[in-house]
């Protein structure tokens, strides 16, 4: 059985989401990426976002230091904590900016694990299975 992980961020040029795939190797993983479903009404993609929360083992959320505000991916990692999901935030964003840190602690504090740098969360990605998803979540 795959672990599903859905990939929480912006929607920028950099496609991050499709890093994440390639290094973490797919085998033994499905992924839910918001960046598939080309959806333009905000009613159908908050509704697509939320219902793979919903089902997928774990979050991976990106914040990466050129997203101009982290909405979405709020919404989502609350969405997240609050179904008790295990959530791997990187955020690049809170160490170049205090104004902006100051009011995303929270998002960090209900995260289960924070990394500064992108490459540490894909590490962690990469060494999960589904045990560990299970402790992490506790």
């Amino acid at each position: 059985m795959n672990t599903k992980v859905y990939l929480s961020g912006g929607m920028n040029q950099s496609n991050w989401q499709k890093a994440v795939i390639d290094a973490v190797d797919c085998n033994g993983y499905t992924f839910f990426n918001p960046r598939e479903h080309n959806l333009k009404d905000s009613k159908q993609y908050t509704f697509w976002d939320l219902y793979y929360v919903d089902k997928c083992d774990i979050v991976f959320a990106y914040m990466q230091e050129e997203n101009p505000s982290g909405y979405g991916l709020t919404l989502e990692i609350g969405y997240a904590k609050a179904l008790n999901k295990p959530i791997i935030l990187v955020d690049e964003k809170s160490s170049s900016k205090n104004n902006f840190s100051r009011y995303f602690k929270i998002v960090r504090e209900s995260s289960t694990v924070v990394f500064d740098n992108f490459d540490e969360g894909i590490e962690l990605l990469k060494k999960l299975r589904h045990g560990v998803i299970d402790s992490m979540s506790k």
